[in-house]
């Protein structure tokens, strides 16, 4: 299935404000269908789920499934949705600022620091308000820029902000991507790079985003990184390789070991499933998301 819904897309929309909802059938229509899961969380892994990979539902109906699955999280929200989230008891997970919504203008590049901290220093206190705790961060392209001074314009501008992060109990958290497939150029396209930023800005509130497919398609050994590098994760996602689909038998990487552990290293973060539903209709996608949780509740 080709990738159609490729996540740069969706937040030019969302920054547009003219993200629009598909007509689905309500959840009410297959609420007699059985969507619970058969045993209760085991409680080891908190679960959540990215929005715009559950983007055939209204923000409405993705919160009654998340607590009609047994959770209580969807990431990648932006200030303008925390309502919706709050009216139904759901947590954001991992937010955006208000502002520009950039995957490829980050904070690799000087020119962009003006922006970004006004933006993160209006988002930080109102993350903080909301109570969350995650703010999400990206490091920008490197459009002919070196990797360490890309590391040090980045850390230059994040060490203006994080004071007022660790001030109101805020996490910035710098999303890590694969540069072969998905996001060509992307400078933090590794877990070394991060690491080394995080040791450079040197605050327990600046942490990585480790996506799990996106590291399997640029370096692999993914338990072996988990295992070494865990205390600079702050966040996971997850999504099938090849391909970015369901974690299912279809695909290399086996998620219930890889849960086993995360879970092993003590971590009480959130697990964000963000893989693209191949489903012919939205029960077959609303049956896969109930599978994937069911997977990763080890």
């Amino acid at each position: 299935m080709a990738y159609t819904h490729s996540r740069r897309k969706w937040l030019k929309q969302v920054a547009a404000g003219s993200l629009a909802v598909t007509a689905f059938p309500s959840l009410n229509s297959f609420a007699n269908t059985k969507d619970e899961l058969e045993a209760p969380l085991k409680g080891n892994i908190n679960h959540s789920v990215c929005q715009w990979s559950y983007g055939f539902l209204s923000l409405d109906e993705l919160c009654l499934l998340v607590k009609k699955l047994g959770f209580g999280a969807i990431d990648l929200i932006a200030p303008k949705d925390w309502p919706t989230l709050q009216r139904h008891g759901i947590n954001c997970s991992m937010c955006y600022t208000a502002g520009k919504i950039s995957l490829t203008e980050g904070w690799n590049n000087k020119s962009f620091h003006p922006g970004l901290i006004k933006d993160f220093t209006d988002a930080i206190p109102l993350v903080a308000k909301a109570g969350y705790k995650n703010l999400i961060c990206f490091s920008g392209n490197r459009n002919g820029m070196d990797d360490e001074t890309g590391m040090k314009n980045m850390a230059d501008g994040i060490k203006q902000i994080i004071g007022l992060a660790e001030k109101n109990g805020v996490t910035l958290q710098i999303e890590i991507f694969n540069s072969k497939i998905d996001h060509k150029d992307y400078m933090a396209d590794t877990s070394k790079w991060a690491v080394e930023l995080c040791k450079k800005i040197g605050s327990p509130n600046f942490k990585i985003l480790y996506d799990i497919y996106h590291m399997q398609v640029n370096e692999g050994d993914v338990i072996r990184t988990i295992k070494d590098n865990h205390q600079y994760f702050g966040h996971y996602h997850t999504a099938g390789v090849p391909g970015r689909h369901e974690i299912d038998e279809s695909q290399e990487l086996y998620y219930p070991a890889i849960m086993e552990a995360i879970v092993a290293t003590g971590y009480k973060g959130y697990v964000a499933q963000e893989y693209i539903p191949t489903g012919k209709d939205s029960k077959e996608k609303i049956a896969a998301l109930k599978k994937a949780i069911k997977i990763c509740d080890v």
